[in-house]
């Protein structure tokens, strides 16, 4: 349908942290960019958390159809508190984290009409929303993080050249933390849990291995309830089947460390083991860089067997 729009506008519904539940945002101005809205004209930005027990109120849609440029009273503010309603239906019903319309328009004859949206589901909700991941098009993800995902690992991808592996999603931000304060960049979030087994370790190290931007794997594992002796076996199990061939640095602490690094010291593959965080972000970048340049000049430093 060939739309002619009076006005543009803009509303969106996410998750916020501060709130504690569901917020929207609503702006008179769309079309473009809420950012560049927000920086330029700061006052034509609206915000109205939603109570999730209560859900949307009389109120809740007056006060956001009224942000929207709509007269109360009118047919047009009538209209667009319903589409509100609507909207935050549709977000509640189907496990959105993000529900953006931009442009919402307002046609010459007053309708008000949704012309673009932009959805992202909540992948832990997937058992319950079928119909929805039906439409799923792996293709257009991640494949780092697709193939995580399969092995229930928690992975995001990121640009750079060092892989992490870390037990624990605070230690995994710390980790990146240090690397970058040693001039390097991390290319993933990974963290394998505090119940993992040696086989998604495993898994874990054939992902970090086949991903061609990673120069070398920084393990960092802190044994609480994760003993260190297990991550030990994985990564000596993934050198073995799948032939490591970039180089590793592993710090550990904790439950069964003793256990881990005898494992490691009686393999037959040359792995780099150390206690410090900081000297194991220094190590991991400096092989990073060396493995760079080492490439640029054709040249092979890839790990093999110790003789």
């Amino acid at each position: 349908e060939r739309m002619y729009m009076r006005r543009e506008m803009y509303i969106s519904i996410m998750l916020d942290r501060a709130a504690g539940g569901p917020i929207f945002i609503a702006s008179p101005a769309g079309g473009t960019s809420i950012e560049d809205v927000a920086e330029a004209t700061p006052e034509l930005i609206f915000k109205q958390p939603i109570d999730i027990k209560v859900g949307i109120t009389d109120a809740n849609s007056t006060f956001l159809a009224t942000s929207l440029g709509f007269i109360p009273g009118t047919p047009a503010h009538t209209e667009a508190k319903s589409v509100v309603e609507k909207l935050y239906k549709l977000f509640r019903e189907h496990d959105c984290t993000l529900l953006e319309v931009n442009p919402l328009a307002e046609t010459p004859d007053n309708r008000v009409v949704v012309c673009d949206a932009k959805i992202n589901f909540d992948d832990n909700a997937e058992f319950r929303q079928k119909n929805v991941f039906t439409f799923r098009d792996r293709s257009q993800e991640d494949w780092r993080e697709v193939e995580a995902a399969k092995h229930d690992l928690n992975y995001i991808g990121l640009s750079g050249n060092i892989g992490c592996m870390v037990n624990g999603a605070g230690l995994a931000m710390s980790t990146m933390d240090i690397i970058k304060l040693e001039g390097g960049d991390p290319a993933n979030f990974l963290d394998v849990g505090g119940g993992a087994t040696e086989g998604q370790v495993q898994k874990a190290f054939e992902l970090l291995n086949a991903d061609k931007q990673v120069k070398t794997i920084l393990v960092n594992i802190f044994g609480g309830i994760m003993r260190c002796d297990v991550i030990a076996a994985g990564v000596l199990n993934a050198a073995k089947n799948i032939g490591m061939k970039k180089p590793i640095i592993i710090r550990l602490k904790g439950t069964n460390v003793k256990e881990a690094k005898k494992l490691i010291e009686e393999s037959d593959f040359q792995l780099t083991v150390t206690d410090d965080l900081e000297d194991a972000a220094k190590k991991a970048v400096a092989i990073a860089q060396i493995v760079t340049l080492a490439e640029g000049a054709k040249l092979d430093v890839s790990i093999t067997a110790a003789v």
